[in-house]
C-alpha cells in the first residue's frame, strides 16, 4: 500500500494528502493508539487576510451549521481544496451546495487563481444561507448559486470545468457525470462523496472505474469516502 500511496502523492505533487493515503507499517504490523484514523494532527494556516477571513467562516459553519445539513468533514474540506489548488482551478463546478460548506474551502483557491464556483442547491432555505456564508467570508463575488433540479439546471454549464464535486443524491452521479464530464478539462478531476460501497452507486462506480479517459483513486475510505477521477491528457 505505501508503494501506490507515493505513486499518488507523485501524480498529485502534494505531500499534504500523506495523511489521507500513505500510511507506513512500523516492523510487525501497524500499530493503533487513540484515534485509528489520525496520523499527524495538521490544521489549516491563514497564507494572508483573505484566506484568514474564508477560514474563519469555514470554522463557524463547521461549528454552528453542521447539525442538520449535509456538511462534509473537515479533512473531506481540506483534501477538495488540495486538489483543487494542485490543478490551479479556474472553474469549479459543485452538485450539492448545502450551506457553503464545501463551496468555502475552493474559495481559498478560487479567489487566487481569479476563478469562479457554480454551485447547484435544490433546497432554497439551504441556499439562502449558503448565500450569506459567502458573503460574509468575502467571495459571493465569484459564486453562482443556481436554484432547482440540477438534473435539468446543468445543462447551463457550458464552459471548461476544472474541478467537478458530486456530492448531491447519490442516485444521480451517473447522470451528473454523463452530461458534465464533456467539460472537464484534461488534467481536471472528478471528486465524488460519500463513496463508501453501502453509499456509492454501482452504476457511477463502474463509470469511473471502467473509463480509459479516467484514473481513479479512492481516498477517506475508512470515513464517508471519496473518489478523485483525474481526467488524462
Amino acid at each position: 500500500m505505501v508503494r501506490s500511496s507515493v505513486l499518488v502523492l507523485a501524480a498529485c505533487g502534494m505531500l499534504v494528502f500523506a495523511d489521507s493515503v500513505c500510511r507506513a507499517q512500523p516492523p510487525g504490523g501497524p500499530r493503533r493508539s487513540g484515534n485509528p484514523r489520525t496520523v499527524f494532527e495538521v490544521k489549516t494556516l491563514p497564507k494572508d487576510d483573505v484566506e484568514k477571513r474564508i477560514l474563519e467562516v469555514i470554522e463557524e459553519v463547521g461549528r454552528n451549521q453542521r447539525a442538520g445539513n449535509m456538511i462534509v468533514p473537515e479533512e473531506d474540506g481540506r483534501l477538495l481544496r488540495a486538489w483543487a489548488e494542485a490543478v490551479g482551478a479556474k472553474h469549479v463546478v459543485e452538485l450539492g451546495t448545502s450551506v457553503g460548506y464545501s463551496g468555502l474551502w475552493f474559495c481559498l483557491v478560487l479567489k487566487k487563481t481569479g476563478g469562479k464556483l457554480t454551485t447547484f442547491e435544490i433546497n432554497e432555505k439551504r441556499a439562502a444561507i449558503a448565500r450569506e456564508n459567502f458573503e460574509k467570508a468575502g467571495v459571493s463575488d465569484i459564486v453562482t448559486i443556481v436554484l432547482g433540479d440540477a438534473h435539468e439546471t446543468v445543462k447551463q454549464v457550458k464552459e471548461p470545468i476544472d474541478v467537478l464535486f458530486l456530492d448531491a443524491d447519490k442516485t444521480g452521479y451517473l447522470d451528473y457525470f454523463e452530461k458534465l464530464s464533456p467539460l472537464v478539462r484534461p488534467g481536471g478531476v472528478v471528486i465524488a462523496h460519500n463513496m463508501i460501497p453501502s453509499m456509492a452507486d454501482p452504476r457511477f462506480v463502474k463509470a469511473i472505474t471502467t473509463n480509459p479517459d479516467y484514473e481513479t483513486v479512492f481516498q477517506h475510505m475508512d470515513a464517508a469516502g471519496v473518489s478523485v477521477s483525474v481526467k488524462k491528457h
